[in-house]
């Protein structure tokens, strides 16, 4: 029997811990390290820290070097931040130590367009260290940028991409209700919109990548966020949300190409927003619609992570992304 493949979880945020889950549940993989900053899951067994049902006896480390000293993993799952420059030093640092990563990180899932600067120094330390690194997730990283170029593939040409993603924030995750700004007053919405404190991480970079599958030349990509406000008294997770107050946020991301908008992408996250669901619109000589159901972002993130990983452990040196990946798959029980 071939010997398990070793992981180490770098971030048990809500995301990391649910990565460590779906590898608990997973025979062929081991967790053998794991990392967080916060001392309250420092030093605490992996199996506690993330629920899992038994201990591991995988203990917490504060930082990569202690972990790395407890263990000696095949591939780490990384999920500590969205924004690149921030995490910038963890790549770095996890590509010198010869450790082929596969990231939540939004900003990575596509950042020649938008952090070329990053995204080579990356690609350098991994190349020179013979490692490949990938971001994925579902948004970015599935729904709105690799299933579109997927599905084009059935396209004679493309001349116009829409999609539209609708999540229905009641059966979602306190943090996320609270990152998207539910029950804040519309001042308020807008105060910490301009401190850049909301709105979705990653649209921009699925612009970027289903441009460059596409083989358009992008030209710009424009944002906007508006808060969706609640009609009528809502029940959330932080409480009762009164009518006039946020129920969630719409946000579009709009790619340039040659002058027009040929790539849009919209994104609506509300308590109890109608119509849940993923629609990607493919315009050209033969048209393709999609509809999708169901797909749920934190657990279908978990997945998708673990099950790229044998896909990046055969993938060629150096930072990845997903135009670069053949097609993962889950596995039958």
């Amino acid at each position: 029997m071939p010997e398990p493949t070793r992981i180490l979880h770098y971030g048990l945020g809500p995301i990391g811990i649910r990565i460590a889950q779906v590898v608990a549940l997973r025979p062929g993989l081991e967790s053998v390290g794991a990392v967080d900053i916060d001392p309250a899951k420092t030093g605490k067994d992996l199996g506690e820290v993330a629920d899992i049902g038994r201990m591991l006896g995988v203990f917490v480390q504060p930082n990569l070097e202690a972990a790395l000293k407890k263990s000696k993993p095949d591939i780490v799952l990384h999920a500590t931040g969205s924004h690149l420059p921030s995490v910038l030093p963890q790549f770095l640092a996890l590509a010198e130590a010869g450790l082929p990563v596969i990231s939540t990180c939004e900003e990575l899932s596509y950042p020649w367009f938008h952090h070329p600067g990053e995204a080579e120094k990356i690609d350098e330390v991994a190349r020179r260290n013979r490692v490949a690194i990938l971001s994925t997730g579902i948004n970015p990283g599935f729904i709105m940028d690799t299933l579109v170029l997927i599905l084009s593939g059935v396209c004679p040409s493309v001349t116009r991409v829409r999609v539209r993603r609708v999540v229905d924030l009641s059966i979602r995750r306190k943090q996320l209700q609270q990152k998207v700004g539910v029950n804040l007053t519309t001042e308020e919405f807008a105060a910490r919109k301009a401190a850049g404190g909301l709105g979705h991480v990653g649209l921009p970079e699925s612009v970027a990548m289903i441009a460059a599958g596409l083989g358009w030349k992008l030209e710009r990509v424009e944002q906007t966020l508006d808060p969706v406000i609640a009609p009528c008294a809502l029940d959330s997770a932080l409480g009762a949300v009164a009518a006039g107050r946020v129920q969630g946020q719409h946000q579009i991301a709009r790619g340039y190409v040659a002058g027009q908008e040929r790539i849009t992408l919209e994104l609506k996250m509300a308590l109890q927003a109608p119509d849940a669901g993923d629609f990607i619109d493919l315009e050209g000589p033969e048209s393709v619609s999609s509809t999708i159901r169901g797909v749920q972002g934190d657990i279908a993130t978990a997945a998708i992570v673990v099950n790229a990983i044998p896909r990046v452990l055969a993938a060629v040196s150096g930072l990845r992304t997903m135009l670069d990946m053949p097609p993962f798959r889950s596995v039958g029980i």
